[in-house]
């Protein structure tokens, strides 16, 4: 039987798509995509209050955490930045909400960008709210090319999960201002990029099997095999 994966969903609103005079919730159909060819049965779960988290993560078997809009540097006690994007605080408490139940009961988590940003914050970590505050930056975060090609390289543990698939270097794709300052001490970084910004996290317990991305290999996983073995690494790992 395969593994039901709830992908937390956001809204796409009026104001984001002018053509449409109603707000949608929704999802990127590369993550959807890359999940059924993976072996697992993605359903959106639909933007709604945190009180309804608990029986959210009752019905599946793992949560995905998609990318979108900066972090509310409030939730990690700064003011915001002049170089901070669009927040959405309702996406965020609702995240931390389902974030919160799926480790209380021990189910899988899998988070891309913003999600790796908001997991590391939901457990007291914090985040650079603009790469320009970081001191040594030297490569560029926010590609200009096609999302679906890699411009960047990492270099990755070999004992980790996304090692398993990825060995200890590779080429990613990357589009994110934000970054991982402070890491929360639940996790450890296993990827870096060549400036030593933080690239992917997981749980120091590996009874709580959560792996956090910076990068989007749902975009490449239709071109690249290798980004596509990220994805079912994850989905092996809530068979199992």
């Amino acid at each position: 039987m395969k593994p039901i994966i709830g992908i937390a969903g956001y809204l796409l609103t009026r104001i984001d798509n002018h053509l449409l005079n109603f707000e949608v919730n929704q999802s990127p159909r590369s993550v959807t995509s890359s999940i059924e060819k993976a072996g697992g049965l993605p359903v959106i779960l639909p933007l709604s209050k945190p009180i309804e988290a608990e029986r959210y993560v009752d019905m599946i078997d793992a949560l995905v955490l998609t990318g979108g809009s900066d972090v509310d540097p409030l939730l990690y006690r700064e003011e915001p930045d002049l170089k901070i994007g669009k927040i959405d605080p309702d996406r965020d408490a609702f995240e931390i909400a389902l974030i919160e139940e799926a480790w209380r009961q021990k189910k899988p988590i899998f988070a891309i960008c913003r999600g790796l940003q908001l997991l590391n914050v939901a457990f007291g970590g914090s985040l650079y709210q603009d790469l320009s505050q970081y001191p040594n930056l030297e490569v560029n975060h926010v590609q200009p090319t096609y999302w679906d090609y890699p411009t960047h390289s990492i270099k990755i543990e070999k004992g980790s999960w996304i090692g398993q698939s990825l060995g200890t270097k590779a080429v990613i794709n990357s589009y994110h201002h934000q970054a991982i300052k402070g890491l929360a001490d639940e996790f450890e970084a296993v990827a870096w990029s060549e400036d030593k910004i933080i690239e992917a996290i997981e749980s120091k317990d590996k009874e709580q099997k959560v792996m956090a991305i910076q990068w989007h290999p749902e975009v490449l996983a239709e071109k690249y095999a290798d980004s596509q073995q990220v994805i079912k690494t994850f989905i092996d790992l809530v068979k199992k």
